[in-house]
């Protein structure tokens, strides 16, 4: 059985997720996997570097993420070239991490089901839902970055309705951490239920 974890950002997907591969359930995160095809040397750096050319490299030798993500963010030619690139790559290598999965169920963290259309790749889609007022807040705190630029990147993810539109499975999360954890483990509890049957 495999679970898509989403939610917007700030929402507290990651917390969730570490709650439940404490309980030894396979956790794969679809943002690194899109980092891990892109190291060096890889076919996804390669193909990067073919298109977009050497001024995407940094002084390491590494492909520059920021820059790239600024080289896509407003020309839509340049972003599908890029998705085209890394997103066979990445359900690949996010195949093959499934496969050699010891745990009852796996889950597999994507912050953009919905915008991509990706509900069939899933047995069941789990939701992180918090309010937006709250998403706001956690983001800027957390990623050191002004309310306007965590707004730009709310604004560019589908809206909470639509994200609640695809969900079997909803945990909020507007107060504590340690009630996200609760329902976590009780969650994880149905989903080994599930996985038995």
């Amino acid at each position: 059985m495999i679970i898509g974890l989403t939610g917007g950002i700030g929402s507290g997907k990651s917390a969730a997720a570490d709650f439940f591969q404490n309980e030894g359930v396979t956790v794969i995160d679809a943002d690194d996997l899109a980092r891990e095809v892109i190291e060096k040397n890889t076919l996804g750096y390669e193909s990067i570097v073919d298109y977009f050319g050497s001024k995407i490299i940094d002084s390491n030798g590494l492909i520059d993420r920021a820059y790239l993500r600024k080289e896509v963010f407003n020309d839509e030619e340049k972003k599908k070239v890029l998705e085209s690139i890394i997103h066979p790559l990445v359900r690949d290598l996010m195949a093959k991490r499934i496969a050699t999965s010891q745990s009852s169920y796996s889950i597999v963290m994507v912050p953009l089901i919905f915008e991509t259309n990706s509900m069939s790749n899933y047995n069941r889609i789990l939701v992180i839902d918090c309010d937006p007022s709250l998403q706001l807040e956690r983001a800027t705190l957390r990623d050191n970055n002004s309310k306007d630029q965590i707004q730009k990147i709310i604004d560019t993810q589908c809206s909470r309705e639509e994200r609640l539109s695809i969900a079997n499975d909803i945990i909020p999360n507007n107060d504590s951490l340690e009630n996200l954890k609760v329902r976590s483990i009780a969650m994880h509890k149905f989903y080994l239920d599930l996985s038995q049957k």
